[in-house]
C-alpha cells in the first residue's frame, strides 16, 4: 500500500507546474502542488540597487 508523504521545498524563480514536472521525470508521482509563501529575495535587491 503506498504511503503518502508531504514535502516543503523551497525554490528560486519557479512555477508549480516546473517543479511537478521536474518530480515527475525523476519518477516522483505528485498528488498536488500548494504555493504557501512567497516573498522577494532581499539579496538580489541589493544587487540591483547597487548596479
Amino acid at each position: 500500500m503506498p504511503t503518502n508523504i508531504n514535502f516543503m521545498v523551497k525554490v528560486i524563480d519557479a512555477k508549480p507546474v516546473d517543479v511537478q514536472k521536474a518530480l515527475e521525470s525523476s519518477g516522483i508521482n505528485v498528488r498536488s502542488i500548494i504555493e504557501v509563501f512567497k516573498e522577494e529575495d532581499k539579496g538580489e535587491e541589493k544587487k540591483s540597487i547597487s548596479n
